[in-house]
């Protein structure tokens, strides 16, 4: 009796120092998001000195035209990429979640969630010797290459959370629904997608913040006039810092967020 009452009442935040790690951690986590953030508003050049409070580097950055390149191209490849993925996700998630055990559907799990375990320098590398090979057999050097690159990086992280919402999904509203004479077909298209919409937008969300943070596969697959913002930056930085990129990465932060907190109200709002 007594070790029963002692387990309920046990309580993780009670143990020694587990306030200060999680201070510690949150510290680590957010205070160089706050710091970059305060001196993209800095109206000197410095990293560290505050010269005063100016827009002047959002200014900057919006009058720099290869900044607004870069930054459409990267919004356009994330968004491409990640609908792409999204969708052969979904087809993955539903041929691995509906349907009975079959010899190497395991293989195929673990295939499909490859990318999450090998190096990225390593699929950047093999997609950089698989990508120079065809360039050279068909002279093609345009977008497609990224654009399929991005959509193979990012179909794991979208398939992740779209089979775990099949995989709570609750098999007798299928059923119900091929009892009342729904065909396969419509009860896909009034039971099961709408229940599996908040998975869909997460693993769209996923994708999208993963392509637009890619910067090693893009790099080894661009070809030249292809920068995204993430190897724009990259190649900025390696020549001198200053707060224009602070503003650059607070403005993709913003839309971070926005992003982030529509997805929260939408899946709210389809929850109750």
């Amino acid at each position: 009796m007594g070790c029963a009452v002692a387990k309920a009442r046990f309580s993780i935040n009670r143990l020694p120092g587990f306030g200060l790690i999680a201070v510690a951690t949150f510290v680590m986590l957010y205070l160089p998001i706050i710091i970059l953030v305060v001196f993209s508003f800095n109206a000197g050049v410095s990293q560290s000195h505050w010269d005063g409070f100016s827009l002047r580097w959002y200014q900057a950055a919006f009058n720099n035209s290869q900044v607004r390149d870069v930054s459409l191209r990267s919004l356009w490849l994330a968004v491409t990429a990640a609908s792409f993925a999204t969708i052969l996700a979904t087809l993955a998630a539903l041929g691995t979640t509906r349907v009975g055990r079959f010899p190497g559907q395991t293989m195929i799990y673990a295939l499909i969630n490859q990318p999450l375990m090998v190096p990225e320098i390593v699929t950047g590398i093999a997609l950089l010797i698989f990508v120079a090979a065809i360039k050279v057999q068909t002279g093609y050097t345009g977008m497609g290459y990224l654009v399929a690159a991005h959509t193979a990086f990012c179909i794991p992280f979208a398939y992740l959370p779209i089979r775990a919402r099949l995989e709570t999904l609750d098999h007798a509203l299928e059923a119900a629904a091929a009892d009342l004479y729904a065909s396969p077909i419509q009860a896909f298209r009034y039971i099961t997608l709408p229940l599996m919409v908040p998975g869909i937008l997460a693993g769209f969300m996923l994708g999208f913040v993963i392509s637009l943070d890619t910067v090693v596969i893009t790099e080894f697959v661009k070809s030249a006039g292809q920068d995204t913002l993430p190897t724009y930056m990259l190649g900025q930085l390696r020549r001198a810092v200053t707060p224009e990129m602070n503003a650059i990465a607070t403005l993709f932060l913003a839309l971070s967020l926005m992003i982030v907190t529509a997805f929260f109200f939408i899946t709210r709002t389809r929850g109750r």
